[in-house]
């Protein structure tokens, strides 16, 4: 384990039984609130975009804009957030995806993509991987390219990157984190 892993981990907080009963919640907050442990991430992060070639990152609704913000404030890009459906003002591209239980939609501003960016999608949990790869498939129809995805914490035993490995096209998947 490399030293910024355990930093990291080291301000992940274990909630048991959050949101339901059986499920282990991991909560960022204590990591948000250190700023040596934030600084960290934001710089590892901000190392992915620039690695990547990213001109633009996208923040999944809710904690990728927490993340993706000063991630492109640090590497000099611009910042788009994708929003859960209905949030957005103007002229918008959806994506529908599936749930375990049920379906959502996302949603971007249709101008805020366009040919030419490249796109590196941030947010802090992989699950199941739909949200990303619904994001993926947002960010394609805008015209832009997917320059990657670039995850804080990766919950490896839900499968979201065997999920995710079609929808990249061969765009790499960073996590910085695997439990």
């Amino acid at each position: 384990m490399t030293g910024i892993e355990e930093l990291l981990l080291s301000r992940i907080r274990d909630v048991a039984d959050y949101p339901e009963p059986g499920v282990m919640f991991k909560d960022i907050t204590p990591l948000l609130a250190d700023p040596a442990a934030f600084t960290a991430l934001t710089d590892a992060l901000a190392e992915i975009a620039a690695n990547t070639g990213a001109t633009k990152i996208v923040g999944l609704e809710a904690r990728g804009f927490i993340l993706g913000a000063p991630v492109a404030v640090r590497a000099g890009i611009g910042f788009i957030p994708v929003r859960k459906a209905g949030k957005l003002p103007g002229a918008t591209l959806s994506q529908a995806y599936d749930l375990e239980y049920g379906s959502a939609e996302i949603e971007v501003h249709a101008e805020d993509l366009s040919a030419g960016d490249r796109v590196l999608v941030v947010d802090d949990v992989l699950a199941t991987g739909g949200t990303v790869e619904a994001s993926l498939q947002l960010i394609r129809r805008a015209g832009a390219e997917v320059a990657g995805v670039a995850i804080l914490m990766e919950l490896g035993f839900l499968g979201g990157r065997q999920r995710l490995e079609p929808a990249l096209s061969g765009a790499p998947l960073e996590t910085l984190i695997i439990v």
